[in-house]
This record gives structure tokens, C-alpha cells and sequence, in this order.
């Protein structure tokens, strides 16, 4: 019997995929502590040797790894022999290599610690690239959300599609997302100031007038590179414009931003539980795990 222990920053999340695999899931029960330490109790006194641990890590990204690798800890300590960690959305990815000498390789510190504290198998979501994979010595898989993007257009009835990838980097998602709707898909240049962090966006002449755009990204954080893309597009004619994610983190009033910029609807996955989370990756992720268990 495999079971399913849903962490406090997944809840949903994990209950979807429980029903998809038609299983029972265990929902931790988690505090924290007046001086700010995290508590952590699996309700259970024993649990099967296999098992199907969900946990995010988005913001506040910290107290939810601390969660992570305590929940790793006690499924060891009560008889798990086998933990596929599922983190949806990975903190830390974008620090994948030193930029200036002598910094931290943040992403690879993680891969250790998520192994060292009992996981035997990695799944997530559209890490910043692929390749951050091979730090982690354990067996490990990047699926990606694009399909459910895609799916859930679908059913929103969406006519006269347009898919736009900000930039260079997010045009294979927007292309699994435009194979679903069967319509053309396109990307911008940007060029970003690592200094001050400003993004520039190249104009590019497209057909988009009296169209339905959707701007597809693997993350919005500030929505300034969204934002960009839709002060060009509404100068192009388009008639909507949605701005969808896999991973909402929507710092601030990054959402009230991109609206003024031109943006009718930010929608997100739930790998990352928000208000603007309303597509599930909840089938993608039961049909791997399927194939994994």
C-alpha cells in the first residue's frame, strides 16, 4: 500500500492527486512556535513503506523547506522505506552556479539536504532548467504544467488564440501550451540589467489584432517582463490578454501592475497555492506517479 502525506504548503494540492490515485492522504499538522521555529506531527503512529510526500517550498520559502525536510525526517523515523519527495515549486533554482566568486550554489545545498533527510526519489515542476537536476543524487523528474495551461483554455471556450513567450527561455512551455489549442505561438527578446534588474523588451510586429493572447511563463514574480509584453500587444491591436504561469510568486502588486498594463487575468497552477491558482496539475502529476509506483 503506498500513502500520500500532504505538507501544510500543498494541501490541495496533495488531496487532488490522493483522489486521482485513489488513495488516502495524511494531512500533517504543522504550527509554528512563538519564537518562529516550525512544528511538524504526522498524524499517524506508523505509515506504509512507501510513500508520496507533497510539499512546496514557494514563499515564505525558508520556514516551508524547514517543513520540508522535518516531514522527510518523521516519514524515516515511522517506517518509510521509499519517499518520493514531490516539491512542485523548488526555492532556491535560479542560484544554479556562481556569478561573482565565492557565492553560494544555493540549489545544489538543496539537492543534499533533500536527499540526506530521507528522499529517495525527486518530482517537480518546471525547474529554472534542467540541468539542476544532476545535483541531486537520487532518481529525479522535471514535469512540466504546459498541457494543464493549455487544457484549461479549452475549457474556458477561449476563441482566436495567440501564445507568447516573454522571452526565449519560456518558448518551449508556450509551444506545448499552444499544441494543445492548435494556434501560433512566438517570443520576445529581453535583455535584463543585472544590476539594477531592469528588463528591456525588443518590439516585435505581430498579428495579434482582434486575438485572444495568452503570455505563458514558467514564473511571475514582479511582472515586469509581463508587463512589457502587454504594453506591446495592446499597441498591436490585441483584443484579451491572459498572463499564465506555473508558478504565481506575484510579489507585491505585481498582479495590479500587469492589469494596468493591459492584462484582463493572471492565472497560475496550483504548484504554487494562490488566488489566481486555478489550474491543477493534479492529472499530470497522478499519471507519473502512476508509472512510478
Amino acid at each position: 500500500m503506498v500513502e500520500v502525506l500532504v505538507g501544510p504548503a500543498s494541501k490541495e494540492l496533495g488531496i487532488k492527486v490522493a483522489q486521482e490515485l485513489n488513495l488516502q492522504p495524511i494531512i500533517v499538522e504543522s504550527k509554528v512556535f512563538p519564537d518562529g521555529e516550525s512544528y511538524i506531527r504526522v498524524p499517524e503512529e506508523k505509515i506504509d513503506k512507501e510513500l508520496i510526500l507533497i510539499q512546496s517550498t514557494h514563499p515564505p520559502q525558508n520556514k516551508h523547506l524547514i517543513e520540508l525536510f522535518l516531514m522527510l525526517d518523521v516519514a524515516k523515523d515511522l517506517g518509510a522505506e521509499k519517499i518520493i519527495a514531490i516539491v512542485p515549486y523548488l526555492a532556491y533554482a535560479r542560484q544554479d552556479k556562481r556569478f561573482r566568486p565565492g557565492e553560494a550554489i544555493s540549489v545544489k545545498a538543496l539537492a543534499k539536504l533533500i536527499k540526506e533527510a530521507g528522499a529517495d526519489k525527486f518530482v517537480t515542476f518546471n525547474i529554472h532548467k534542467e540541468e539542476i537536476l544532476r545535483f541531486f543524487n537520487i532518481a529525479s523528474i522535471n514535469l512540466s504544467g504546459g498541457s494543464a495551461i493549455g487544457e484549461y483554455f479549452i475549457q474556458k471556450g477561449v476563441s482566436n488564440p495567440y501564445v507568447v513567450a516573454p522571452d526565449k527561455g519560456a518558448y518551449n512551455l508556450a509551444l506545448e501550451v499552444s499544441k494543445v489549442l492548435n494556434c501560433e505561438c512566438t517570443y520576445f527578446e529581453k535583455e535584463r540589467d543585472r544590476v539594477t534588474g531592469a528588463v528591456k523588451t525588443e518590439f516585435k510586429k505581430l498579428n495579434v489584432k482582434n486575438k485572444t493572447v495568452i503570455i505563458v511563463d514558467d514564473i511571475i514574480s514582479t511582472g515586469l517582463t509581463i508587463i512589457n509584453v502587454a504594453k506591446i500587444l495592446k499597441a498591436q491591436g490585441t483584443e484579451k490578454i491572459y498572463a499564465a504561469c506555473i508558478h504565481p510568486i506575484l510579489i507585491g502588486d505585481a498582479q495590479n501592475k500587469m492589469r494596468v498594463a493591459g492584462v484582463d487575468e493572471v492565472l497560475g497552477t496550483d504548484c504554487i497555492p494562490s488566488e489566481v491558482s486555478k489550474i491543477t496539475v493534479s492529472k499530470i502529476l497522478a499519471e507519473a506517479l502512476r508509472k512510478e509506483l
